[in-house]
């Protein structure tokens, strides 16, 4: 891996990796981490069985990939989050 990561980092990794509209492009922007290098960390840092089931969500989706998504879908942002 290129860097180092604070687990807050891995957190925020998996989390994004869990959302079906964060694309693996924003990972890669946000961390530098190319969408194998992100599979490992979810391999390593998840159950085995929740590591399958995320694999088998994420296989596939078009929302995952940016080249794959149509263009009606635009970015998400939660009230929470700051302009």
């Amino acid at each position: 891996m290129k860097q180092t990561l604070s687990e807050t980092d891995i957190d925020r990794i998996i989390q994004m990796a869990w959302e079906d509209r964060t694309p693996f492009e924003a990972i890669t922007f946000q961390f530098g981490l190319k969408e194998n290098e992100v599979r490992e960390i979810m391999r390593r840092e998840m159950k085995p069985t929740s590591f399958k089931i995320w694999r088998k969500r994420v296989t596939g989706r078009t929302t995952k990939h940016a080249k794959l998504r149509s263009g009606d879908v635009q970015r998400f942002r939660c009230r929470q989050q700051k302009d």
